[in-house]
């Protein structure tokens, strides 16, 4: 690309930024470069009292997003964050100060799609579930290509579940969801958990391990795109987490409960294993269900199970 500033940029900005809504004083925006696909821009004006205002929907500051892919475009040195300042003159006519600043942040520089960490987390888990059964060569199968980034719709580079033959009974369990995240920065464990289902050996055949490997894959997925889930099972101890198809009748719901066993060696610390159970609508009738998750219509089909938590 053609040379591009500071300067150029700062020519640029002024006048947008001098569009400032009323009261504003000052502004402060701090943007990211594009890292695996992913930037981001943060901040916005401020009064005398150093009080954000809020955005005005009808004016766009896209041109921060130009000028920082500009600057990117015709870097000479590697940086990933820019920092631009704005400050309104004391008196009319008089130019506003804009600066603007480049640094290279490593904090949030993304884990690659070949960082150490994925098959770190992998070896954890594996090491887990030998310390409970034998674990079926070949069952734990990818169930959909990674991206460039290393990312599937679990976030992380594995999406796949493992078979486990432990005394007495089959356990299907998740083997991805506390992969640390690829193409991101941050320190954790994915959704910071990982699920498992508990069958009797002797009631299963290929074809059903085959169909509830599918449904734990599914469930899987909505715990990866909702929000810190396995935190409210903790909290509550057991929810109704989503509904089946008709194809699973009588069984109509899946329920997650906690259970005191943690994965340990993980990249960022331990994550709850917690428990799938698929329930009939009989086991939670006349129950109440109105309050958070349904978690006291959960606990008491749990109860009425046996199962401890």
């Amino acid at each position: 690309m053609a040379s591009y500033s500071i300067d150029d940029a700062i020519r640029e900005l002024a006048p947008v930024l001098g569009k400032a809504p009323a009261g504003a004083v000052s502004g402060e925006w701090t943007a990211t470069t594009m890292q695996a696909g992913h930037s981001s821009r943060t901040g916005g004006y401020r009064d005398a009292q150093g009080r954000q205002l809020p955005e005005d929907p009808s004016y766009s500051l896209g041109i921060i997003d130009d000028v920082v892919e500009k600057l990117d475009a015709a870097a000479s040195r590697h940086f990933n964050t820019v920092v631009i300042r704005w400050k309104k003159p004391k008196f009319p006519f008089m130019r506003a100060e804009v600066t603007l600043e480049t640094n290279f942040d490593e904090a949030i520089v993304p884990r690659g799609p070949d960082d150490p960490a994925y098959e770190e987390a992998a070896a954890a888990r594996r090491a887990f579930w030998q310390g409970r059964g034998a674990l079926q060569v070949g069952f734990a199968a990818e169930r959909e290509t990674a991206n460039i980034y290393n990312q599937t719709k679990w976030f992380g580079p594995h999406r796949r579940i493992l078979a486990i033959d432990a005394p007495g009974k089959l356990i299907l369990a998740t083997d991805g969801l506390s992969t640390p995240w690829a193409g991101i920065a941050d320190p954790e464990n994915g959704v910071e958990c990982e699920l498992f289902m508990e069958f009797d050996a002797a009631t299963l055949d290929e074809a059903g391990i085959s169909n509830w490997a599918n449904l734990l894959i599914n469930i899987g997925d909505l715990m990866a795109d909702g929000h810190r889930v396995a935190r409210d099972v903790e909290k509550h101890g057991a929810i109704l987490f989503c509904r089946l198809t008709e194809d699973y009748a009588p069984l109509t719901r899946i329920m997650l409960s906690r259970t005191a066993d943690r994965i340990e060696g993980l990249p960022f610390g331990s994550v709850p294993v917690i428990l799938a159970t698929p329930i009939s609508e009989a086991e939670i009738e006349r129950q109440d269900l109105s309050d958070d998750w349904g978690a006291t219509a959960a606990r008491h089909a749990l109860a009425k199970r046996g199962i401890r938590n």
